[in-house]
């Protein structure tokens, strides 16, 4: 590996990413199943964010996207939950996830570790307090907008299994994953 990504990686230790590893573009399996979760609104953002379908494109767009990138710098953080039904616990979990995705992209940019990269997280972007879709107006932080892995149709269980991450890590607790494509120059 690359010293930015040994760093890369060390960052990501430091701020206590529980499993993380690089893949490589072949690794990534695609199914229209997880997109139809999207289609299906589970998490009540679809047609609402523009990140999320069908404002992001279409699956092939997304999949073309992807897979324009060689590698992938793929990272779990795992947090407990009261129960199973602890939906403000999850809630928190992704949201404190999302601000671990945050700094590391505020890495990735002042390090310049990757040139072009394409990042992608657990549910709807969420950069914006509302955003600009439901105003009809475009996206106001274009460069900060991270759309979904399951916009994407990644299956993401496959992925990590096939790095050797374990998808379910325990009762009552939820695992929140971001992947980050890239080409190293």
């Amino acid at each position: 590996m690359s010293s930015a990504i040994d760093d890369l990686m060390s960052f990501l230790k430091s701020l206590g990413v529980d499993q993380s590893a690089i893949i490589a573009k072949e690794d990534i399996l695609f199914n229209n199943d997880f997109r139809l979760q999207c289609e299906q609104n589970s998490c009540g953002s679809y047609n609402k964010n523009w990140m999320c379908p069908p404002a992001v494109g279409s699956i092939d767009e997304m999949k073309e996207k992807a897979l324009k990138f060689k590698q992938g710098l793929l990272f779990q953080t795992v947090y407990q939950l009261e129960d199973s039904f602890d939906y403000e616990g999850m809630q928190e979990g992704i949201e404190e996830h999302t601000k671990i995705l945050r700094k590391v992209l505020d890495n990735i940019r002042s390090t310049g570790a990757f040139n072009e990269f394409l990042p992608l997280n657990v549910g709807p972007c969420t950069y914006c307090g509302r955003c600009a879709f439901l105003d009809g107006q475009e996206c106001r932080f274009p460069e900060e907008a991270v759309s979904s892995v399951e916009a994407c149709g990644i299956d993401v269980m496959a992925l990590e299994k096939s790095c050797g991450m374990s998808y379910n890590n325990g009762k009552n607790t939820i695992s929140c994953i971001s992947l980050i494509m890239f080409n190293l120059d």
